[in-house]
């Protein structure tokens, strides 16, 4: 705890940032008509939270008694509001200014970022009322349940997993596995919302977007059969798929920067510099085609138990066999499995590669070469995809998008230094 005899410039610079994070929520409340408290009351608040703060380096007990006098003081408060006949007069202000008189004692024992961060969030939660109304009331009980399956897996199961490798290679950690799991699974939920909220009247930009961030290959899918069902819509269909096809590079970069920093910092000018060429060709095809609007197909729940047990299956099987192959066959071994695992899946490869560099069985530069192979090898899948459920109108224009992808990146193999 600080002491104000000693440092009067730090006092005076908490209690400043006291008295902003008071007004910043007090100015909120005040423009939300709150009866309670407002402008004046939460600076007065961050204040008081600050001033027993500093007493309390000499008379611990004063923080705790200052919160309880606070909360006598709401509850007064509440009880008047309540006796006035106010209807549902809610508990959002009271928790505010409790929340920031304790910000402002934690300013005083020099907890800077902590108080900030609070009282910051603070601020945004109230100021954003009407829309997390209307975000609740927009989802319904099917995405409720994806949020609440994701909740499962990531709360429930991840921490009951053995933190220690199995397997005849070591590389089968039951708990790293499911993190990774919960990561993948995180990043397509969130792609699962955003289509909650704007795939059914999204432009093809956003659509494309969406359509990557949840699965490239089923948005291929999805839109390759819509092509066939609906000749007119090819174009933008083209562009869709162009544009989902390219975010992949930079959802394996999102992936690569959270758990292997070396592999993203080896794979991201290249990867970075093939899908910046991509994106200009996406960038000709909506010039040239101009299309309106495009609803994307409705994307699967991607936090079902079902599905995230088999994709823990499937990069555990994937996990074994880059070992494998790197203790039986060599690099080029590695090359093939990265192949045949990137067919109709990126993201199990990219996280065993990155995995295995972490734990020091791969060289970065290795690494990033096999997600690149893996990657071409998905868009050779997907352009057969085109070419079946598509037909020859959606192929003939996504071809030159096939073509210039393929060779761009055999280049990028080929002589991209290490």
């Amino acid at each position: 705890m600080m002491n104000p005899s000693l440092e009067p410039l730090l006092v005076a610079r908490q209690l400043g940032i006291a008295l902003g994070l008071g007004l910043l929520v007090g100015m909120q409340r005040e423009r939300g008509d709150s009866a309670l408290a407002g402008i004046r009351t939460f600076p007065l608040l961050t204040v008081a939270g600050f001033l027993t703060g500093l007493l309390a380096a000499d008379q611990p007990w004063l923080t705790g008694a200052g919160l309880l006098a606070l909360a006598a003081l709401l509850v007064v408060g509440h009880w008047t509001r309540l006796r006035e006949g106010e209807p549902s007069p809610g508990l959002t202000t009271e928790t505010a200014a409790l929340t920031l008189y304790l910000a402002g004692a934690c300013l005083a024992a020099q907890w800077t970022g902590v108080a900030v961060t609070v009282g910051g969030g603070v601020a945004v939660l109230l100021y954003l009322k009407p829309e997390m109304r209307r975000f609740v009331g927009r989802i319904g009980d099917t995405d409720f349940r994806a949020i609440m399956q994701f909740v499962l897996i990531t709360l429930v199961i991840l921490p009951v997993l053995p933190d220690q490798a199995y397997g005849p290679y070591g590389v089968l950690n039951p708990f790293t596995i499911w993190l990774l799991v919960v990561l993948i699974v995180g990043l397509s939920l969130a792609g699962y919302v955003a289509y909650k909220f704007f795939g059914e009247t999204a432009g093809v930009l956003l659509g494309g977007l969406l359509g990557g961030v949840v699965s490239s290959t089923a948005t291929t899918v999805g839109f390759a059969r819509r092509a066939r069902a609906e000749p007119a819509q090819a174009g933008a269909a083209a562009l869709v798929i162009a544009i989902a096809s390219t975010v992949v590079f930079g959802r394996v970069l999102v992936v690569l920067a959270v758990i292997a920093p070396p592999v993203f910092r080896a794979a991201g000018p290249p990867l970075t510099a093939l899908a910046g060429m991509l994106a200009l060709v996406c960038g000709g095809y909506a010039w040239f085609s101009r299309p309106a609007r495009a609803s994307l197909p409705p994307p699967e729940n991607p936090s079902e138990l079902k599905s995230a047990l088999l994709f823990a299956g499937l990069f555990a099987v994937i996990l074994l066999a880059v070992a494998a192959a790197r203790e039986h066959l060599g690099d080029h071994g590695l090359y093939a499995v990265a192949a045949l695992s990137g067919l109709t899946d990126m993201d199990a490869i990219t996280l065993s590669t990155a995995e295995m560099t972490r734990d020091g069985g791969l060289a970065a530069a290795l690494a990033w070469r096999l997600i690149l192979v893996a990657a071409l090898a998905n868009m050779l899948f997907k352009a057969g995809v085109v070419a079946v459920l598509g037909g020859r109108q959606l192929l003939r224009r996504t071809l030159p998008y096939w073509l210039l992808a393929l060779a761009a990146g055999g280049m990028v193999l080929a002589l991209w230094p290490d």
